[in-house]
């Protein structure tokens, strides 16, 4: 059987924005701020954890569900609908640990939220590889996503600082690595829009 030379492809991907390295770089300064905060913070109370938490949830999953378009996915399509849901899930997991905050409530939806944006990235990473200049950067976001969300169920006996402290560490990996992603977006996007200007 001969597939069609143009197939319905349900992971259909549109051209990145322009200004792709924008909601990039926000994402990468919000995990870098948190994983500062988790480093330097002595002793959280299990309120104050879940305020801090709950909060870098739920701006990370508002960054990533209002990014759906500027990262090339049509928002109607499977690949827009799983980062969609990926981040929905993680900003209701972030509204629940803000409210909830417990040591029990933050290891168990954080984990939640966390493995569930990090099998959506490993699987738009997978479906992407070789279309999306952000493919690589979702597979590898996607790993360190599940390692944090299998790592913080062990850690909610140890108390609120220890699981700050997996988290936090867990988002200053990822915002290094969505940093140095915004970085190459902007130069990249500079020199394309130096030469079309000449």
């Amino acid at each position: 059987m001969t597939l069609p030379s143009t197939p319905s492809d349900p992971a259909a991907l549109t051209a990145p924005a322009a200004d792709l390295w924008k909601p990039v770089l926000t994402r990468a300064l919000l995990a870098l701020a948190f994983g500062a905060l988790t480093v330097f913070w002595a002793s959280p109370s299990a309120s104050e954890m879940g305020w801090a938490g709950g909060l870098y949830l739920l701006a990370t999953g508002v960054i990533l569900i209002r990014g759906i378009g500027k990262f090339g996915l049509a928002a109607k399509q499977p690949a827009g609908k799983i980062m969609a849901a990926a981040g929905a899930a993680l900003t209701g997991a972030g509204v629940a640990v803000a409210f909830l905050g417990s040591e029990l409530v933050f290891g168990v939806l954080a984990a939640l939220g966390l493995g569930l944006l990090g099998a959506a990235e490993l699987c738009l990473g997978f479906l992407y590889r070789g279309r999306s200049v952000l493919a690589r950067d979702w597979l590898a976001s996607g790993v360190i996503g599940l390692g944090t969300a299998a790592a913080l169920p062990f850690f909610i006996s140890l108390g609120a600082h220890a699981l700050l402290g997996v988290a936090g560490g867990g988002a200053i990996i990822s915002g290094v690595l969505w940093i140095l992603a915004a970085l190459t977006l902007r130069h990249d996007a500079r020199s394309v829009s130096s030469e079309a200007v000449n």
